[in-house]
């Protein structure tokens, strides 16, 4: 009974102590364990593969500049698509996957700035080029001038199709200010890009072909008969911009920006740009 009662009075102390409202005295805070900066975890690289839309007369500068892009940013891989400007315009506008898109022309990235599709302020001029005209490196063509395809003798005449090919537009600007498209119109033969312009007159599907000065680089199969006025054609200016719906905006800039460089500059000079 005794040890009863005693235990009865210590639990009856302990609540009366409760109830005071005397706080309990707090219990000393364990010190964090130090960690020397060189435990310090490291911040994770970021990593990003683009995909970049563009003219297919940039094919071989930009083929090069990829390798000299990519050893300069570790953390990002570049891929390429190339087509007609207006043709990766329209993929642009379908949703096609892109994060940057570099055309032969102004009128394909208005379109896209005007349905918002491109970062606005990313915008900006990078190149420019010539429209030449092209025959087989051992043709027997003699013309001279752009005046001279209504030559009898030309029966294939290739150009890019105007309504997706910024050079086979630039084509028919130069035609109908020499005001020749009907006697030739007949004889066009169309490519789906400047590529295929070249390949035809490389192939001698087409006796004569109009592309761009840089085109004529990167092939041993043709030569230059005349390369057009400026006042002829609108400018041929190549604008790049970062596509809106990106997901890797920062790495779209840093590849711009890139391109835009001394580096990128030297590499489009190499090619055959302006």
């Amino acid at each position: 009974m005794k040890q009863q009662l005693l235990a009865l009075c210590t639990s009856l102390g302990l609540l009366l102590t409760a109830c005071s409202g005397t706080p309990a005295a707090p219990q000393a805070a364990q010190p964090a364990p130090s960690t020397s900066a060189s435990e310090a975890p490291a911040a994770p690289t970021e990593k990003a593969e683009i995909m970049v839309s563009a003219a297919a007369s940039l094919t071989d500068a930009l083929n090069e500049l990829k390798s000299t892009f990519e050893a300069d940013n570790p953390g990002i891989t570049v891929s390429y698509n190339f087509g007609s400007s207006g043709k990766l315009a329209q993929q642009i506008g379908q949703g096609a996957p892109s994060d940057v898109f570099l055309s032969a022309s102004a009128k394909d990235m208005n379109g896209l700035e005007e349905k918002q599709l491109i970062t606005k302020d990313t915008r900006q001029d990078f190149t420019q080029n010539e429209l030449v005209l092209i025959t087989g490196a051992s043709s027997s063509v003699t013309i001279d001038s752009f005046e001279k395809l209504t030559d009898s003798s030309l029966k294939h005449i290739a150009v890019g199709e105007p309504e997706t090919v910024p050079a086979g537009r630039y084509a028919k600007e130069v035609m109908d200010t020499l005001k020749i498209s009907d006697n030739v119109k007949d004889r066009l033969v169309y490519g789906s890009d400047v590529r295929q312009v070249l390949t035809f007159v490389e192939s001698g599907n087409a006796e004569v072909g109009i592309v761009y000065a840089s085109d004529v680089l990167i092939s041993k199969n043709v030569k230059i008969l005349a390369t057009a006025k400026s006042e002829w054609h609108q400018p041929i200016v190549y604008p790049g911009a970062v596509v809106a719906a990106s997901e890797h905006a920062d790495a779209a800039k840093t590849f711009l920006s890139y391109l835009t460089s001394d580096k990128g500059k030297e590499i489009l000079k190499k090619y055959g740009f302006q």
